[in-house]
């Protein structure tokens, strides 16, 4: 069983080791607000623990040299990324440096017992060496999770997956505490932990994949709802007799720019030769994906830049809107289709900025996403630690 901290100043200690690293005791002291006498004993128990080490002497501010600490090096956490589409796994330290990283094509469609077996396996080629025993698991899903019970709820591009116990499932397996949530919240964290968010207490992080999500950060926390389904943009309606959505209703955002929206017209765009390039690419490959349309925009290809263009004037129609009400001091968009690069930036940025008032527009940064496939693995090792770096 994982060690847990005791009491509310142990737990302050390891979050603040968690985010900056090792600090001597003298640092850790001005920063935690204790007294070294408190700070000592503090740092003894989580010693005891197992949860913190010694790093050695720090350099000298002109007296005694100070003691250095940091989280224990033997800890392991373990981030699973589900996607619509691939499985990301990672493997990470107390502070959360990924160790290992390994994804995998999959289908979520396939249901949960075949979608966890590939992360299993995948978990299973990280654990070598020294790592063998795991503190805690994170894990986020492509659709609504539970905030009551850490559960996925009628999830629209998720068959069989609605109220199936991955958390029981998981913690079975490793042994150590587990926590879901929704793969766009698990990104959101780990922007804000590694990412263009670390000095951003409110934004947006919208993740463009198949479907289309925000995470909401408000006071460095995420928001979640009463539920937990906060964020869900990808059904907001853009139009009353638009294309028909996965959740059943017309004209959602996500029905016309996505993963999925864009190879349908991608294909349609193919097949009716308004795309030479992505009519060879279709006869090449059998099928079109966000990346074909990626390149086919790069050559220059006017289909392909038009759709990005239209795909990027929905999201800031919506975009617009959540800025209008939310104000927030950043926004991050992230995902596959988010490939599609500047030119989708550019055109989301032109709507937001346009349609939405100077006061919450005029300094805010609207910005791509730098990390890549790694934000859904920090950010579901800062959920499990959030959770294994607090009191019981």
């Amino acid at each position: 069983m994982t060690a847990r901290p005791e009491n509310p100043h142990q737990a302050r200690i390891l979050r603040l080791l968690r985010q900056d690293g090792a600090r001597s005791r003298a640092e850790l002291g001005e920063v935690a607000r204790l007294s070294p006498s408190k700070l000592a004993l503090e740092l003894d128990r989580l010693t005891k623990l197992n949860l913190l080490e010694s790093g050695g002497l720090a350099a000298s501010r002109g007296g005694r040299r100070s003691g250095i600490v940091r989280i224990a090096s033997h800890l392991r956490f373990v981030g699973i990324d589900i996607g619509a589409t691939s499985i990301d796994v990672g493997v990470t330290n107390g502070e959360l440096g990924v160790l290992g990283h390994l994804s995998k094509p999959a289908d979520v469609r396939d249901g949960p017992e075949a979608v966890l077996e590939q992360a299993l396996e995948l978990v299973g080629k990280l654990r070598t060496g020294e790592t063998t025993e795991i503190h805690g698991v994170g894990i986020g899903v492509p659709g609504p999770v539970s905030f009551l019970d850490r559960t996925p709820v009628s999830p629209p591009i998720m068959p069989g997956w609605d109220r199936f116990p991955v958390r029981e499932t998981l913690s079975r397996e490793f042994g150590c505490p587990v926590l879901v949530d929704n793969d766009v919240n698990i990104m959101a964290l780990g922007e804000l932990h590694a990412g263009l968010a670390r000095s951003v207490g409110d934004f947006l992080l919208v993740k463009i994949g198949t479907g289309v999500g925000c995470g909401i950060v408000v006071d460095g926390e995420i928001y979640r709802g009463v539920t937990g389904s906060a964020g869900d943009i990808g059904h907001i309606r853009v139009s009353d007799d638009g294309p028909l959505c996965t959740c059943g209703n017309t004209g959602c955002l996500e029905a016309y720019f996505g993963g999925s929206a864009l190879a349908r017209d991608a294909r349609a765009a193919a097949e009716s030769g308004d795309s030479a390039f992505l009519a060879e690419r279709l006869a090449q490959e059998g099928t079109l994906t966000a990346e074909d349309v990626a390149a086919a925009a790069a050559s220059g290809d006017a289909a392909a830049v038009r759709m990005t263009r239209e795909g990027g004037r929905h999201v800031g129609i919506v975009l617009a809107s959540l800025v209008s009400f939310f104000n927030p001091g950043l926004v991050i968009i992230g995902g596959g289709v988010a490939g599609l690069g500047h030119a989708l930036l550019a055109e989301i940025r032109s709507v937001v900025y346009q349609r939405s008032l100077p006061l919450a527009t005029g300094n805010l940064p609207i910005v791509l996403s730098e990390l890549g496939e790694t934000a859904g693995i920090v950010g579901a090792t800062r959920l499990i630690t959030d959770h294994v770096f607090s009191v019981e």
